[in-house]
């Protein structure tokens, strides 16, 4: 007998038509920023769009998570304890929370998820936050399908891992170069994005690399690995995205959707974790959608295809190379068919990222707006679908709960029973005399009550259950139709309930006895946290210390191992000496840790606070 499984597509919401958006096209859960303490500072949504959007998610038994994941100052506590009673309030499912001073405060029974921010690489590491009362771990992203399976098979608690999106280069948590270059915090919500900035690449002996982008990244995109996924134990399927603007969101949530419905269609041990079904009027198409190139990362060890050193944007799709120019148009040698107004680029020959409007087509005759400089043979991709982005902005998905109706008679009229797909009943009643119809009124029974307009429910049966052909005014069948949905909806509100999970005082001992800056602690509750479990030595969080000559970022991506000499993956010969990376006024120190298999970097300027 098969075991069933709820499995959750967790998508991101900017706001809240970003979230409806979300829900409507197929995801489980969304998690979105709270009015503050939230680490994209930019995506914050008042409580009453919370609130909204939490309604309207509980109607399909999805889920609505509030980040709430920066780390805290003293003077904020107070102001966050009292946001997080509030946002409890608005019907919010679950908190994403980094510091860990927010176990230790007044808390209402609402669910904890530990966030990524908070370094989840081991099994100790998550099994530690299990048993302080955390009910979902996002683990980070640099974890290989195999190091997920372990963590899975020694540990209960649900696990969530990124399978779409943006990549930060430093391990989540662990990077302060943002703090240390522009006295911006990435674990204060301002990250200043260094990573995608060009570096050049100097050795000891003065000699430079190509200026690249040396630390930035493809998108993650693990749309072939999902079932292997879910065999290792993966609860959450997690697409990165709080920034990203609504069509993406659309696009790439429908993208999931399709892609887990057709895998529970013969996985039947594996369900979706919410209801209804979703139809979509759009063929959706993760290539159409913002991205710097794909990747699936480290999820089957180290590969070389992970960087995007040439640009940090958004290529496109390719379309083509230019043929021939003539005056004010261009031709292409490529089979895609270009539209009025999509958005054409090219590398020029510093490899910049060069962009244009197509004003319009003539046949193979492309006009752009301001015609680009240009040579032939030069390849051309698309990283603006007009017609797709037109589809994008109409009504392309929707979403129904399944349900039957049960039409009975009884002594002094007629009852009507509305079930939908979870099982749960509402049945209204109507007095009316009986009287023979004429003719038989099943048909215009059936197409009455099909008729369920803006409502989240879809007719998928009608049970006639009456003793005779009784005649039944439509206006009647409508009304209890009409109250019968409304019935149906209160049941289905009254039966969403969150679970109580109310945060308990924990004294099992922390995996490790010390920490430094990378701990993370920027208040004394928090520190106040790590001593109860057992941590002697809690150093301030590198916001408040400023510590000069460490490392402010850790990364799995290695430029060595990129550039193809490195000594394990390499015969080639290795330069010791110090490697550097600068732009603009900035100088930073690569080091390489060959036993944990990482890169560091070191400011060589003072740190900023």
């Amino acid at each position: 007998m098969l075991t069933l499984r709820k499995i959750e597509l967790l998508a991101p919401a900017k706001n809240l038509e970003t979230g409806i958006e979300a829900i409507r096209h197929g995801a489980d859960a969304v998690y979105i920023g709270a009015p503050k303490f939230s680490a994209r500072k930019a995506a914050g949504n008042a409580l009453d769009d919370i609130r909204q959007l939490a309604d309207y998610a509980h109607l399909f038994h999805a889920k609505v998570y509030v980040a709430l994941n920066t780390i805290l100052m003293d003077d904020e506590l107070a102001e966050a304890e009292g946001l997080i009673w509030e946002l409890y309030r608005t019907g919010a499912d679950a908190l994403i929370i980094q510091d860990m001073g927010i176990l230790t405060m007044n808390l209402p029974p609402i669910a904890l998820h530990a966030s990524t921010q908070t370094d989840n690489r081991s099994i100790e590491k998550v099994r530690f936050l299990e048993q302080a009362g955390f009910s979902q771990v996002v683990l980070a992203r640099e974890l290989s399908l195999s190091d997920i399976r372990d963590i899975a098979s020694h540990t209960h608690v649900p696990l969530e891992v990124f399978v779409h999106g943006a990549l930060c280069t430093s391990f989540s948590g662990q990077c302060y170069i943002s703090q240390a270059l522009a006295g911006r915090s990435a674990n204060r919500g301002e990250c200043a994005q260094y990573c995608r900035l060009p570096y050049t690449l100097s050795g000891a002996d003065g000699k430079t690399a190509t200026t690249k982008h040396w630390l930035s990244l493809k998108d993650l995109n693990r749309s072939a690995h999902l079932e292997a996924l879910l065999d290792a134990g993966v609860t959450s399927l997690k697409i990165e995205g709080r920034l990203k603007d609504l069509s993406y969101v659309k696009n790439i949530t429908a993208y999931y959707r399709k892609k887990l419905d057709e895998l529970f269609e013969k996985r039947r041990e594996y369900r979706a974790s919410s209801s209804g079904e979703t139809v979509h009027y759009f063929l959706p198409d993760p290539g159409k959608s913002f991205n710097r190139g794909f990747t699936d990362y480290f999820l089957h060890g180290r590969n070389p295809g992970i960087a995007s050193p040439e640009t940090p944007k958004w290529t496109g799709e390719p379309v083509g190379t230019v043929k021939e120019i003539r005056g004010n148009h261009l031709i292409l040698s490529g089979k895609k068919r270009i539209h009025n107004g999509d958005g054409l680029c090219f590398l020029d020959e510093k490899n910049g990222l060069t962009g244009f409007r197509v004003n319009r087509v003539e046949d193979d005759r492309i006009f752009p707006a301001d015609m680009p400089r240009l040579d032939t043979g030069v390849p051309l991709f698309r990283n603006q679908d007009s017609e797709f982005e037109k589809m994008l902005s109409k009504k392309s998905a929707e979403r129904n709960i399944r349900m039957e109706w049960l039409l009975e008679e009884n002594n002094f009229g007629f009852s009507l029973t509305a079930t939908d797909e979870d099982a749960y009943s509402a049945t209204v009643t109507s007095v009316f005399s009986k009287e023979l119809s004429v003719k038989d009124p099943s048909a215009n029974f059936r197409e009455q009550l099909s008729k369920l307009g803006n409502t989240p429910f879809r007719m998928i049966q009608f049970n006639n259950h009456l003793s005779a052909n009784w005649f039944i005014p439509s206006s009647l069948l409508s009304d209890m139709r009409r109250k019968g949905v409304e019935a149906l909806l209160r049941v289905r509100k009254i039966a969403w309930q969150r679970p109580l999970q109310p945060v308990q005082p924990t004294y099992h001992p922390y995996p490790e006895s010390s920490l430094t800056y990378l701990g993370n602690i920027a208040n004394e509750q928090a520190c106040a946290f790590y001593r109860q479990h057992g941590v002697r030595d809690a150093a301030p969080a590198f916001e408040i210390q400023a510590p000069e000559r460490v490392p402010v970022l850790f990364a799995k991506h290695c430029i060595r191992y990129q550039l193809g000499v490195c000594p394990k993956f390499s015969a080639a010969t290795v330069n010791e000496k110090m490697l550097t990376l600068s732009t603009g006024n900035h100088r930073l120190e690569l080091l390489f840790d060959c036993r944990k298999c990482e890169m560091q970097i070191i400011s060589l300027l003072p740190h900023k606070v």
